[in-house]
């Protein structure tokens, strides 16, 4: 059938998160492989048996398949980050409060490398040669990270009258832009959504765990350094922040923090744990670091966090304790913006040590010397415990399996997880 210039299509969206080849579901369908890949292409419309078929092959309506372009619906929505020079990008849409954020997916923001929940727990290894298994201990668990397009995203350009903010209040709120943008998925999904801004994989791990046990709720997890996180709190851009900070002054993990710069708002702070945090060395520590000047009496090249991060300014504050000047350690500029960025850098040789946890370096096979044990804590303005994505997600915390996919990592102390630590007001 000749295609008509208006029709869209998500075929290949849905087909792909389905985990079907094109000829599996052409199978199902009763079609040719050929004929799939043309509607995918957009190349023809199907006729009215073909989509029917389809849709019954996928498990959804018709119209979950195919919209004619003028049928997209548009809202208009806060912009959280800055756009490239052209007229359409896609974004990631969330409700936070009373308003649309829109999320640009440009550059690493358009991918996750996500840590993916475990579905059990190797207690010993056997290999073929050996015949036998690793005596009586328990092996060491293998973690991969499988790279994902930032999936549920959405082009410029939709506006919904009703659920519009005045320029005043959308300008008060957070001071960005606004953007049109047009909906490629259903806006009820798009409610639905829980935005979590943080630096600890263990976030994109919780926010798997959510999607299985709660299938209709979405997990938008950005990352983002403490300090960043919490200014996206303060913003109105996340309903979630992730912290690990701590105040030598007073002693107190976060919470100083996070009365500093919620003037006005209230939050409470709910802990997922305690986490080991330290230098990342090379298997067997071969150059014998232990104490961060031992960084400057070997030569040592490190890499470090941005300012404002947890392990930047864990680094800084035990380079000061042990009276070391911050120039005199090699590679202090490198900055890196990821847990998983600094172990690449020393599993590649690229730096002889950087500042962790002790989780990641036990996945990726590294030493680890520990020099703090930091709370980790989710910090949610009051407002939105009360929206039901955020209650689902918070629901889960006290489960027991993920309580274990967090003891499996190794480094957490999770006895207290989904505990309020603390009221700000």
């Amino acid at each position: 059938m000749k295609l008509d210039v208006n029709l869209c299509n998500n075929l290949k969206s849905i087909r792909t998160r389905l985990g079907m080849s094109q000829q599996e579901l052409a199978n199902i369908a009763g079609v040719t492989r050929q004929s799939i890949g043309g509607v995918e292409l957009g190349q023809y419309a199907p006729s009215v048996a073909m989509s029917l078929r389809l849709a019954k092959a996928l498990g959804c309506q018709v119209e979950d398949l195919f919209w004619f372009e003028e049928d997209l619906p548009e809202i208009e929505a806060i912009l959280a980050g800055s756009l490239p020079k052209q007229q359409q990008s896609r974004v990631s849409l969330a409700r936070v409060g009373n308003q649309w954020i829109a999320y640009p997916l440009v550059g690493n923001d358009a991918f996750r490398i996500e840590m993916i929940p475990a579905d059990g727990e190797t207690l010993a290894v056997i290999y073929p040669d050996a015949r036998v298994s690793a005596s009586g201990s328990v092996s060491e668990a293998v973690a991969s990270n499988r790279a994902s397009v930032g999936a549920s995203s959405v082009r410029v350009k939709e506006v919904a009258s009703n659920e519009r903010q005045s320029e005043g209040e959308a300008q008060s709120q957070n001071g960005t832009n606004k953007v049109l943008v047009r909906l490629l998925d259903d806006i009820d999904k798009l409610h639905n959504t829980v935005v979590i801004a943080g630096c600890t994989p263990v976030l994109s791990l919780l926010a798997r765990a959510t999607e299985r046990w709660h299938p209709q709720l979405r997990i938008h997890y950005r990352f983002a350094h403490s300090k960043a996180a919490l200014r996206s709190l303060c913003q109105g851009e996340v309903h979630i922040a992730g912290m690990h900070l701590y105040d030598p002054k007073t002693r107190e993990h976060n919470i100083p923090f996070v009365r500093e710069a919620l003037t006005g708002k209230s939050a409470v702070l709910i802990t997922l744990g305690v986490w080991e945090e330290g230098l990342l060395v090379p298997p067997g520590n071969p150059r014998g670091i232990k104490t961060v000047s031992d960084l400057v009496e070997f030569g040592a090249t490190i890499v470090t966090h941005e300012a404002g991060s947890g392990g930047q300014m864990l680094l800084e504050r035990k380079l000061q304790e042990e009276g070391v000047p911050f120039p005199t350690v090699k590679g202090f500029t490198q900055i890196v913006h990821s847990h998983q960025d600094v172990a690449l850098s020393v599993v590649s040789g690229i730096a002889d040590a950087g500042i962790s946890t002790a989780s990641i370096a036990a996945a990726f096979g590294l030493g680890f010397i520990p020099l703090h044990s930091a709370r980790y804590d989710l910090v949610i303005i009051k407002e939105y415990l009360e929206e039901e994505p955020v209650k689902q997600f918070l629901s889960i915390l006290g489960h027991q399996l993920v309580r274990s996919q967090l003891e499996i990592l190794g480094g957490y102390d999770t006895s207290k997880i989904g505990e309020v630590v603390a009221n700000i007001s």
